[in-house]
């Protein structure tokens, strides 16, 4: 992904000379450069997949930095203030561009619902940590749900950035103990690039098996593609084969690079094992080498045109994603069509062209950092300053945007309140919409101080309780998933208004039940349900408030599972009420972003009930329900007799395609907590 050369035999035919040659242009490299990143927009665009053309940059990458740091060591050092000014100048100049213009034209294109989330990974890739922010997003549960953002390419960026910068460290270290033990450094330059191999590749497949999304963006999981190309980069000195069998590899490593999308789920299984696929397949390009024979794949790779495109290959692939996604935004689409991603392929070439030429190759070649000793650094400063400054700016704009209060009974925003029979509105004629867009993906229910974790992969039962300021005149247990979660902005006023105790046992995608309903034969889920019970059986609440059916897709699919009916009679046994909370209804699209790229009262931004919410509740079907169980319908507030909407009483009811906003749960409160006090006698 950058313009560094790498050793080159001296004539056609004769293998390729190892790292302690001489460093020479390998033009077949530029192929598969070109190649790999022609690959990832392809498969980016017009099949939403991912084509293992990321892998080979890692490869390629450890090839060449490998043999340069070899070299160097062989030469008697490492020039670290070099090496690191010479990479600021290669991915600075591009990187900070692109990242600029996300952040000017996403104020102007990009929905407000989704700007914290932009001008957050903006930062981390400007840092080169983006890898690591989406690997935390990938165990977050409320982050799970963001959509893909307009630099979320950068992970990989990110991850070659810290390669970059420990690689050299690691060979300075290495250096400085071969000649101090009077080590062979050949040999133990191999034998650390085995060991690294080794044993990123086993933690690449251990993590890949428990945590496939974490070990995606996991920069360990990706150390071992970087030690195979630095392996191949001391190896190939050593490696003669025949002619022919050359011209074999080579073509054999192109066809495995172009079928590694097709034939493999790579979504699902990389970086484990499988990503020796991609990785072997270029590696066969570099063992096959400049073969001299016109039917070798060589002569194709080096011809002058891929050349270029190799040349393109890092601007290509930072623009190509950023084009598209805006793409979809402003054509309000979700997949480019054929005559679609030819525009944006070809404007991503258009971009990269004038970014190589412009802005990538003029600074490359220029003397920053020769004529002063940190004019790199000072350079990387500068082009790193307008992205920190411009996200400052935007991030202003934003948490200016999302300060907003509203307070139950509020008459510009009655909310829920507005669907109660005989309302009468009284607020404003035409109030702001709550809560504004900008906001929204962080409006979820918690319980102060916000300590426990609603993650899948929460193994451990963890209880958030808010009390009042005197003895609880009741206490309440809120239990199940992100929806009951959310309904928490339901009760919670009742700490204050009525001084009930209220808590919480959450965990993302397992509503309680004796079994798991989303998810059937999830062990963590069970093991969670069960402790759940024997803590309601040893604290016995005066009430327990979990879901009383569960819609897993969208329209009228509601079911109440058999689980909950046997939860429901295990607590009825111990005396303890249930009340059973009809979950919400779910959509095909996300009812904020509509809202934030159309407006509140835009048509295609509402669902017509009939095709959203089942007539009845699935309860009404189930025999034999344990006397302890109490049922509530909220449906009537979230649509009217017609409709679902976005907005109801000037608030924004979903955050999500599926999860009501807090805002919009706490104007239900009065409405709820009346509800529930009726139903149980209190």
């Amino acid at each position: 992904m950058s313009g560094t050369t790498v050793a080159a035999p001296e004539r056609p035919g004769k293998p390729p000379a190892g790292p302690s040659a001489q460093a020479r242009f390998r033009p077949e490299l530029q192929g598969v450069r070109a190649l790999a990143s022609v690959l990832v927009v392809v498969y980016h665009v017009w099949f939403d997949r991912i084509s293992g053309g990321v892998d080979v940059f890692f490869l390629v990458s450890g090839f060449l930095i490998t043999g340069q740091l070899y070299r160097a060591l062989l030469r008697g050092r490492i020039e670290l203030r070099a090496t690191w000014g010479r990479m600021i100048k290669r991915l600075f100049p591009a990187a900070m561009t692109v990242l600029l213009t996300v952040v000017v034209l996403s104020q102007l294109l990009l929905p407000q619902d989704r700007w914290f989330q932009t001008i957050r990974e903006v930062v981390a890739s400007a840092l080169f940590y983006e890898n690591w922010q989406l690997a935390a997003d990938s165990v977050d549960y409320f982050a799970q749900h963001n959509s893909a953002s307009l630099v979320q390419h950068f992970w990989s960026l990110s991850i070659q950035g810290q390669f970059y910068l420990l690689w050299p460290l690691l060979f300075v270290g290495l250096g400085l103990l071969v000649r101090r033990l009077g080590w062979s450094l050949r040999r133990t330059v191999n034998l650390l690039l085995i060991v690294l191999f080794a044993a990123s590749l086993a933690y690449s497949v251990y993590l890949t098996a428990a945590d496939q999304p974490l070990a995606y963006f996991h920069g360990l999981t990706r150390v071992w593609e970087f030690a195979l190309g630095g392996l191949m980069a001391m190896f190939l000195d050593q490696v003669t084969l025949p002619r022919l069998l050359r011209i074999a590899a080579g073509w054999a490593g192109v066809a495995g690079l172009v079928l590694c999308g097709v034939l493999l789920d790579v979504d699902s299984v990389f970086p484990g094992w499988i990503a020796l696929w991609p990785t072997l397949s270029a590696g066969l390009v570099l063992v096959a080498g400049q073969t001299g024979s016109v039917l070798g794949a060589d002569r194709w790779l080096s011809s002058k045109f891929l050349g270029y495109v190799g040349n393109l290959s890092f601007s290509l692939y930072l623009w190509h994603w950023p084009v598209l996604v805006f793409y979809l935004i402003v054509r309000d689409r979700v997949a480019v069509g054929l005559l679609g991603g030819t525009f944006v392929v070809g404007l991503s070439f258009l971009l990269s062209i004038l970014t190589y030429h412009l802005i990538e190759n003029p600074i490359r070649l220029s003397k920053i950092g020769t004529a002063k000793r940190w004019g790199a650094y000072r350079f990387g400063v500068l082009a790193l300053a307008p992205v920190l400054v411009g996200s400052g700016v935007w991030q202003g704009v934003s948490s200016a945007r999302a300060n907003y209060e509203i307070a139950i009974g509020d008459p510009d925003h009655p909310g829920a309140v507005a669907h109660a029979q005989g309302f009468v509105y009284r607020g404003a004629p035409s109030p702001s919409i709550v809560p504004p867009t900008v906001k929204l993906a962080d409006d979820w229910a918690r319980t102060p101080p916000d300590q426990c974790s609603i993650s899948p992969r929460n193994k451990e039962l963890q209880i958030c309780t808010e009390s009042p300021d005197g003895p609880p005149t009741k206490r309440v247990v809120l239990v199940g998933d992100s929806h009951i979660q959310q309904f928490l902005a339901a009760f919670r006023p009742a700490v204050t208004s009525d001084g009930w105790e209220v808590s919480t046992m959450l965990k993302g995608a397992c509503p309680y039940s004796s079994g798991s309903e989303l998810m059937p034969g999830d062990q963590p889920c069970l093991d969670w349900n069960k402790a759940v019970t024997d803590e309601l059986l040893d604290t016995r609440p005066d009430a327990v408030i979990m879901l009383g059916t569960i819609n897993s897709k969208p329209g009228p699919n509601e079911t109440t599972p058999k689980g909950f009916v046997d939860a429901w009679s295990t607590l009825d046994e111990a005396g303890i009420p249930v009340v059973a909370v009809r979950d919400n209804p779910r959509y095909t699209f996300n009812m904020a972003s509509c809202v934030a790229q159309k407006s509140p009262t835009d048509p295609s931004c509402s669902v017509p009930r009939s095709a959203a919410v089942a007539a009845k509740p699935s309860w009404e079907q189930v025999e034999n329900v344990p006397d302890n169980v109490t049922f509530l319908d909220f449906t009537d507030y979230y649509c009217d007799d017609k409709r679902c909407r976005a907005v109801v009483g000037n608030v924004l009811v979903y955050m999500d395609d599926n999860h009501p906003s807090a805002t919009f749960n706490t104007t239900l409160a009065p409405i709820a907590v009346k509800q529930l006090k009726q139903a149980l006698g209190w």
